[in-house]
């Protein structure tokens, strides 16, 4: 079928309207791995930043360090924009694969590192890896999951970065310890985690089907027809499906190019784009400057051993876990656009009032912690809410480029921008000085908010091809409130 052509089809609605079962179970469980392989690299590396400088390691010094870190970072960066891009390409499937395999060879080879240069490669391989699996799963996830389903289990699969965390926290306490691991080989133990947890995920992955939206989209109708009929006779195994519902007008196009994927976000959809860009470089900000320099917080001026600091971090990954999975249902229920802008207000308020105890010395280690859990258990759910909202707004021709360009900013922006400027704020000793970076992070989440209240989009139980596909006039992107369907006019 040749890119152009309008035609009907069944298949979305029929994908929208099934129950959910142990077929959804099992893709959340494959796809979702992806964000807790992030979870669990970053606590690693945190983790294990110091004994890296030991003699007996790899004996990396801190510039060699941080240029690692670094270099995971870049490699997130362009792995996700060239793998977005291949990802819309090729399908979601062939990338899934690719990335995981990724995945695996570099974090092995991570394990297996003989100094700094081959470190760094590794460690670059390896975020190139974790953030093509961002862009292609995002993707996938909003194309098979029910619309009525969507925003509770994307915002559920992101927060599971922080069972990773969870992992990694819990793993450091043990390959670390000397008592147990002798330290040349445990920290070549904690990276080997990684690719245990993948490998144990690849044969799950070999089973999970094309996206049939992407199919369609190729004018590949009868594949996409003998995907969803196996999907439904799955389905059908456990409970039975609702009637089959009506037809969707849906065009077929061809691969995106970088210049229509820049005139898609910047002269069709500038408000969406603009949403999705104050949610990702705010979530991104406050939560690196937070999370990453933590460790810091905790030595510096709490006097905490550098061999504790786990236990710290495993009650605020537990709470920053808990938080999309109680507050997702509500993005569902209440909506989209209320929830993003509340979520992200409270977050703000929240870090505003936490930094001020911490500025005053009215918190100790154990306190800091329990305010940290108490604020990201709200600013979890507003930061997979940023993922949620573009993901779902943009079309299916290049929804993976589109999620990877966002990724990329927000990695770019939280990933270099925060550590850098707190760890500066953290050596200079002053809590006060630390106190404007978490103002800073706290401004940044409230105009956020304002942004979402003012351009955000009631996407709930809607499709993807009515937010989309109609493409309906900007002027209409920030007055949507109701659950009904969208007009059919172009945005």
């Amino acid at each position: 079928m040749r890119a152009g052509t309008q035609f009907e089809s069944s298949i979305p609605p029929r994908l929208d309207r099934l129950p959910w079962s142990p077929w959804h179970w099992r893709l959340v469980v494959a796809l979702g791995v992806a964000w807790m392989l992030d979870g669990l690299e970053v606590t690693i590396v945190g983790s294990v930043a110091s004994v890296l400088g030991e003699p007996g390691t790899l004996a990396l010094s801190y510039t060699q360090i941080g240029a690692a870190g670094s270099a995971y970072l870049a490699g997130a960066v362009v792995g996700s924009l060239f793998f977005g891009k291949m990802a819309d390409h090729f399908g979601r499937k062939r990338l899934f694969l690719v990335t995981l395999g990724l995945y695996l060879a570099a974090t092995v080879g991570t394990a297996l590192s003989w100094g700094f240069v081959s470190f760094a490669v590794f460690r670059a391989l390896t975020g190139a890896g974790i953030g093509g699996e961002a862009a292609a799963m995002h993707s996938a996830i909003d194309e098979l999951i029910p619309a009525r389903l969507r925003g509770r289990v994307d915002l559920a699969i992101n927060g599971t970065y922080w069972l990773g965390t969870a992992i990694g926290a819990g793993a450091s306490l043990v390959f670390l310890d000397e008592r147990l691991v002798p330290r040349a080989i445990g920290w070549r133990l904690a990276f080997g985690l990684g690719a245990a947890l993948g490998f144990s995920i690849v044969l799950v992955r070999r089973c999970l089907p094309e996206s049939p939206r992407w199919l369609l989209l190729r004018g590949r109708i009868e594949q996409a027809e003998s995907v969803v009929s196996r999907i439904e006779r799955d389905v059908a195994r456990g409970c039975p499906l609702p009637p089959a519902p009506g037809t969707v007008r849906l065009t077929a196009r061809g691969s995106a190019t970088f210049s229509h994927v820049a005139h898609v976000l910047f002269v069709e959809y500038p408000r969406r784009t603009a949403l999705g860009l104050s949610l990702m470089i705010a979530q991104a900000f406050a939560y690196n400057a937070v999370f990453f320099t933590y460790a810091l917080v905790l030595t510096r001026f709490y006097g905490i051993a550098p061999g504790r600091v786990g236990l710290y971090l495993l009650p605020f990954a537990i709470g920053n876990l808990c938080g999309p999975l109680v507050l997702g249902p509500l993005f569902d229920t209440i909506g989209r656009r209320t929830m993003i802008a509340s979520t992200y207000a409270v977050a703000a308020l929240l870090l505003a009032l936490t930094g001020w105890g911490f500025a005053h010395g009215w918190l100790d280690a154990v306190t800091q912690t329990i305010m940290w859990c108490i604020v990201f258990f709200v600013a979890s759910a507003a930061a997979s809410s940023a993922y949620l909202t573009v993901s779902e707004l943009f079309p299916v021709e290049l929804r993976s480029m589109a999620v990877a360009f966002f990724y990329a900013v927000g990695t770019g922006v939280g990933g270099l921008a925060a550590p850098t400027l707190f760890g500066k704020l953290i050596a200079s000793g002053s809590r006060y000085e630390v106190f404007v970076g978490y103002l800073v992070g706290a401004g940044l989440m409230a105009a956020a908010a304002g942004v979402a209240w003012w351009l955000g989009i009631s996407a709930e139980g809607r499709s993807l091809e009515e937010i989309t596909e109609g493409r309906p006039p900007e002027s209409l992107d920030s007055a949507e409130s109701s659950p009904g369907p969208l007009r059919a006019e172009r945005a």
